[in-house]
């Protein structure tokens, strides 16, 4: 499964509910005031280098290993705030809508976002 076969219905709650989340901790942490950026950044980049590795290596999105490395994933976003379930497969409908943020995943592995998106979609499933 990927955000592409992603239920219409579910997509369109999703994308709301990351609206939603995302908006009210801005509000509540005066723009996430609360967050090292810098550190977030850098915490992202080593995690999509080794996420692109999986990749290049033959990993299947399912595979409790990658599972692992979207754990993390759920991690970094979570300093920001505890995205719910929806807002989490909002994230990686973001990720594949929204041309800035799908070329930047991208750059690290032409497949990071359809990869990442469907192992978000199951980590979510799964363990949210």
């Amino acid at each position: 499964m990927s955000t592409s076969t992603m239920n219409p219905e579910t997509a369109d709650r999703s994308r709301r509910a990351l609206a939603a989340e995302q908006a009210a901790s801005l509000a509540a942490t005066n723009d996430w005031a609360h967050v090292d950026k810098d550190r977030v950044h850098r915490d992202w980049h080593e995690l999509y280098g080794e996420i692109a590795a999986a990749i290049t290596a033959g990993a299947q999105p399912r595979d409790e290993a990658v599972q692992e490395l979207v754990d993390r994933h759920y991690a970094i976003a979570s300093r920001f705030y505890a995205p719910s379930r929806d807002a989490y497969l909002g994230m990686a409908l973001l990720y594949a809508e929204d041309d800035a943020m799908r070329d930047w995943h991208n750059s690290y592995h032409p497949d990071m976002v359809e990869f990442l998106g469907a192992a978000m979609m199951r980590y979510a499933e799964t363990r949210l």
